[in-house]
């Protein structure tokens, strides 16, 4: 079975891992369709069983569940929004309504039976090519949710129009690199300008390390930004309809002759033009500037004795420590606890493998948090169908308490109180992405926000009074900071349109 994949909107993933997953399923489309079926689902556990009902638009049939609310109209209206702008730029119409499968929240959607294996917890979304359908959770965030949903409905147009070509369109398809179709999915689906992609094109800049095309084609390098870079500098310089145009003669003639076809220049040139202009727009911004880190020493990398990832740092109350997610020993994510100073690595703290209290690790877009007196630790698992916080015995490595968390939807960034009782966090499910504080002993929960433009990344103030959090409210586009105080009064703006 051949399938795409939107990695966590946050996009801070690397990685290797996912870039083979992607790879693997992508060469998966020469196995038989009967081979794959039979091993459809398997080996996967469901907590839950959902009652899915089927909502139909003009060119989708939806499909969700009733704890789904409201959010299924409004993702249908995305969906519609969606189709009438991407069936203008590729100039394709769907032969027939598209499946689009929707769950609440991603614990939920971890626990599909539409695809086989596990999913990780930085999988935002899957389009499949033989069924041609969409499966992904809701995120709690309009602008999260409208994103996937775009990007993931670029992906059902690119299959379709492969389908239109009674299969050489498929064979072109799998011959494409993979930045080519990843890229096309988040340039349609966010636009020309995104903080993110700008941050990795300014680092890439800064270092020297900005790939060439070809270099992109290796399938070496993460695919999503850069690909996105690029074609945003094609839809600038040529227009959307040629970038459109490229892909729909890619899949008949391949990449470099539709490149030569549709704009007259070779991969080479373009690729030595787009750096020009990623030099122009940045290098002035840049002058006279010290990137952060460039004056300090490199602490956890391969070459230090960690792993090829290593994620989610969160430095000790004493900054003696820094514990840490690595995939250093081969067989999953761990939990490291490595000297500060040093990067020596201590001792593996946690291990997901051999752990019976959780399933998996939410570590792409949440780090953990230690207790003020640095004996304990606290962070986000997958575990039983739902997110659960978990604090583990920093000395011993013994998971001491498990704080179930049914209903909340997604966790991230746990955040413990300067006085030690209170533990503040994200939740992210159907339209709402609120911040939420709990008792550290796992009892006395309070809901401090409750906001459709999301609110996430807690972070208490020295004394316990308040707590600063990201959030898109404002409604003007940009993610800003807020401060609430710890009884939910008192909501302040302290920032204004910094971007995101």
């Amino acid at each position: 079975m051949n399938f795409h994949t939107r990695s966590h909107p946050s996009g801070s993933g690397t990685s290797r891992g996912l870039l083979t997953a992607l790879l693997l399923a992508l060469s998966a489309s020469a196995l038989p369709a009967s081979v794959s079926a039979q091993y459809f689902g398997r080996n996967k556990v469901q907590y839950e069983t959902f009652d899915f009902k089927i909502l139909k638009t003009p060119h989708y049939d939806i499909h969700f569940y009733p704890e789904e609310g409201e959010a299924v109209e409004d993702a249908a209206r995305m969906a519609e929004r969606w189709y009438e702008r991407f069936a203008r730029i590729f100039q394709h119409e769907f032969e027939r309504p598209k499946p689009i499968i929707l769950y609440a929240d991603h614990p939920d959607f971890q626990q599909t039976n539409t695809l086989s294996g596990n999913l990780s917890e930085g999988l935002g979304g899957v389009t499949e090519s033989l069924k041609n359908r969409v499966i992904m959770p809701l995120t709690g965030s309009y602008a999260d949710t409208d994103h996937v949903l775009g990007h993931e409905l670029v992906h059902a147009f690119q299959y379709n129009l492969a389908e239109a070509w009674a299969g050489a369109g498929i064979r072109g398809l799998s011959l494409l690199p993979l930045w080519v179709i990843e890229g096309i999915a988040e340039y349609f689906s966010v636009g020309q300008e995104d903080a993110l992609t700008a941050m990795w094109l300014r680092d890439g800049i800064r270092r020297g390390a900005l790939p060439t095309l070809e270099q992109l084609s290796s399938g070496e390098i993460f695919p999503y930004r850069f690909g996105h870079a690029f074609w945003a500098f094609m839809g600038g310089m040529f227009g959307d309809d040629r970038v459109a145009d490229i892909f729909r003669r890619a899949l008949r003639i391949g990449w470099e002759p539709a490149l030569a076809q549709v704009v007259g220049m070779g991969s080479d040139s373009l690729s030595a033009r787009w750096r020009e202009a990623v030099e122009a727009e940045y290098l002035p911004l840049m002058a006279g500037r010290q990137a952060p880190g460039e004056s300090g020493a490199l602490l956890l990398a391969p070459s230090t004795g960690a792993g090829r990832q290593n994620v989610a740092p969160s430095v000790s109350p004493d900054g003696r420590y820094v514990a840490f997610l690595s995939e250093r020993d081969l067989f999953g994510i761990d939990m490291f606890l490595a000297d500060a100073r040093t990067g020596e690595i201590l001792k593996k703290l946690v291990s997901a493998n051999s752990d019976s209290h959780f399933d998996a690790w939410r570590f792409i877009d949440s780090a953990g948090d230690w207790s003020p007196d640095g004996t304990q630790f606290v962070f986000a698992v997958f575990a039983d169908g739902d997110n659960e916080l978990a604090i583990v015995d920093v000395e011993s490595g013994d998971v001491t308490q498990k704080i179930p968390l049914e209903g909340i939807g997604a966790i991230t960034s746990p955040a413990w109180s300067p006085d030690g009782g209170s533990i503040a966090f994200h939740s992210g499910r159907d339209v709402s992405s609120e911040i939420y504080v709990r008792n550290a002993d796992g009892s006395g929960q309070t809901n401090l926000t409750s906001n459709l433009a999301g609110d996430s990344a807690p972070a208490w103030s020295p004394n316990g009074a308040s707590i600063a959090f990201h959030s898109g409210r404002a409604g003007n586009g940009n993610y800003e900071i807020y401060f609430i105080n710890a009884d939910g009064s008192g909501l302040t703006r302290l920032t204004n349109n910094v971007g995101s």
